[in-house]
């Protein structure tokens, strides 16, 4: 039987199709969606426009899933109701077509904010253009103020003082440098090769280790084998000056990583949290050359660390706030990060300390160079060179002076200096209200430099002078500190006591080993002579109460111990080192080089050093040098008999 087809808005319509709660919500919910997404006004705009404003207002459901379709699709030729079956196909259709269109929404805020913010900052620039146009036909932004500070900076730049003298002085060719020919060719022989050497130079202050070092790169990158361009860095530091932080906020020998919160970045970098590496010393050295003077003073972490950089030839970077996948980090820093700064330098380290003093790593990665100290010779040619390029005269003897007050260059260059000065406002001081000029060139008086001496409370550097007498009880011993020798002048008497109730005194500053110097002295005495030294009380000083250690004041210590037993005169223009074995035999002791040095300075006419020690010595000069095996030889040496003793008693 067929059914009668019931109008749209009958009773029994609106009974079969009134649909469930569900999926009226499910209606409901996405009218609310559309609503917020292009805004309720406009949905009843689109609604009259589409003939679905009553159809959305219905009460039916499948009128406002009809109505729903015109808003979401904007077709009004839409006519067909779903049918109660396929509502929730119509439904999915819909959310469909409404996700596109929250998408579609969402894309262009996005992209409407961005055209925002470049209209903006165009804005923004066009009116710093403006601005900057406007101060610019204005006069500038300059003011009365400004202008006068700005004058001031002119001025400032205006003057200046000129070459200090030390500058002027410098060697600045290596024929120039005085008293290191050995140094300087040992030096170039590590330089100049396709495989350079780290180098450790040591010696006393101011005999040139900067200055050669130096000239040393200039030369060996001026030829072909070695590997160095002629542009080559030299990065010059101190390592007493060198300070670091162990938390890695900052190094300027390795590099830190500059913190942007904390540390006050780039603005860029502060406002994006982004940790920016600063690059140290090492890096400024790369293909060069890193000279650190002192570097025994350097902090042990700071060379253990610098060890490392010269294993690798490379910095490494790390920051808990780098973040390799932020985009708005630049690539240096990316680069910086991920494969570290390149530091491949050659390493040369100086020092005034002793060899046994620096860290036994670094040793062990550097060959060693070691400078001489100069002598009143060199010392003289040196002030007479810098009075030449002072354009200055000399009053005979003024060389001579100079060099008998410091065995140091550069100190000999500033007394110098000094004494220059001093003769310049001397002669303004003499020609004040005298007719002419005044003369050219400066002359030095001896008036002169005896001020500076005195302004300056030195003193000379060799107080003790060879004599040429005999005297008993006292001696000369030779020492070596900080790779300057000097003379140890040493004085005994012995006293006759009840029998063994002698006693040995020396000087409570020595060392250890100098005191164990005196007692194997004793040893060797009483089996020499047959005297027992508890028959005696001995009394040994070192004049001046120098703190002396080492063993090799042995020799001068039994020296002066057997004239003061026996009563013998002992030459006062010859100087003994060596170590004695209570076996009576002289050992070889180190520091040879300076020590000769110090007796050719304090005008000694002999020295006599232990017979392995001869080979060290390449240069005698006037000084006659003696090797001794035995202590009966250096008594030989010394024009003495030796007395039995019987004849001492």
């Amino acid at each position: 039987m067929t059914r009668r087809a019931e109008p749209i808005g009958s009773a029994g319509f609106r009974r079969r199709h009134g649909g469930d709660e569900s999926v009226q919500r499910q209606i409901a919910a996405l009218y609310e969606l559309l609503a917020s997404t292009i805004g309720a006004d406009k949905v009843v705009l689109r609604a009259g426009k589409l003939n679905a404003l009553k159809l959305m207002r219905s009460s039916l459901l499948p009128e406002r899933i009809l109505a729903l379709q015109r808003l979401v699709f904007e077709d009004p030729s839409i006519e067909r109701l779903p049918i109660a079956g396929k509502y929730a196909e119509a439904i999915s259709e819909i959310e469909d077509a409404l996700a596109d269109l929250i998408a579609q929404r969402n894309v262009e805020e996005r992209l409407d904010r961005k055209v925002n913010a470049k209209m903006t900052e165009r804005h923004e620039e066009y009116l710093k253009d403006l601005k900057r146009e406007t101060i610019r036909e204005d006069g500038g932004p300059e003011t009365n103020a400004t202008k006068q500070r700005l004058a001031e900076i002119e001025g400032l730049e205006s003057r200046r003082l000129g070459t200090s003298a030390l500058t002027l002085l410098r060697p600045r060719r290596m024929d120039e440098v005085v008293g290191q020919e050995r140094a300087i060719r040992s030096l170039l022989a590590k330089l100049g090769t396709p495989y350079p050497q780290h180098t450790i130079l040591y010696g006393p202050p101011g005999v040139g280790k900067t200055t050669v070092a130096r000239l040393a790169l200039e030369l060996a990158a001026s030829h072909g084998n070695s590997p160095f361009a002629k542009d080559a860095a030299f990065v010059e530091v101190s390592g007493t000056t060198l300070r670091w932080d162990p938390r890695e906020a900052t190094n300027p020998l390795l590099g830190s990583v500059h913190d942007p919160i904390y540390q006050g970045g780039r603005r860029d970098f502060a406002e994006g949290g982004i940790p920016e590496p600063k690059l140290g010393l090492v890096t400024r050295a790369h293909g060069g050359v890193l000279f650190i003077d002192e570097i025994g003073e350097l902090d042990p972490m700071m060379q253990t660390r610098l060890l490392k950089v010269l294993e690798d030839k490379r910095v490494t970077f790390e920051s808990s706030y780098y973040d390799e996948n932020d985009p708005s980090v630049p690539e240096y820093v990316k680069r910086l990060f991920r494969n570290g700064a390149p530091a491949d330098f050659l390493l040369i380290g100086a020092t005034t300390r002793e060899p046994d003093e620096i860290d036994a790593a670094l040793r062990s990665r550097c060959a060693e160079v070691f400078f001489d100290p100069l002598d009143e010779v060199q010392i003289r040619r040196i002030v007479v060179d810098a009075a030449k390029r002072l354009n200055v005269r000399l009053e005979r003897g003024i060389a001579e002076m100079v060099a008998s007050y410091t065995i140091e260059g550069r100190r000999a260059v500033q007394i110098l200096a000094d004494a220059y000065g001093r003769a310049l406002q001397r002669e303004a001081e003499n020609t004040v209200g005298a007719v002419g000029k005044r003369k050219r060139i400066c002359t030095i008086l001896a008036e002169d430099l005896t001020g500076v001496l005195q302004d300056g409370r030195l003193v000379p550097h060799t107080p003790v002078r060879a004599r040429r007498v005999k005297e008993i009880g006292k001696t000369f011993g030779l020492g070596v500190a900080r790779h300057l020798g000097s003379l140890i002048e040493c004085e005994a008497v012995a006293f006759r006591v009840e029998r063994r109730r002698g006693s040995v005194r020396f000087n409570e500053t020595a060392g250890s080993m100098a005191k164990d110097s005196v007692f194997n002295a004793s040893s060797v005495l009483r089996k020499l002579l047959g005297i027992d030294p508890l028959n005696y009380d001995l009394h040994v000083n070192i004049v001046g109460g120098g703190n002396i250690d080492g063993p090799s004041a042995g020799l001068a210590i039994f020296t002066v111990l057997y004239s003061a037993l026996t009563r013998t005169r002992i030459p006062q223009d010859v100087a003994l080192t060596g170590e004695v074995s209570i076996g009576g035999m002289v050992r070889p002791v180190g520091g040879l080089s300076e020590k000769i040095q110090a007796a050719r300075a304090a005008g000694m006419r002999a020295v006599i050093v232990p017979q392995e020690n001869l080979r060290e010595i390449e240069r005698h000069g006037s000084l006659e040098v003696y090797g001794v095996t035995t202590v009966e030889e250096a008594l030989t040496v010394l024009g003495i008999r030796r007395k039995n003793a019987k004849a001492r008693a």
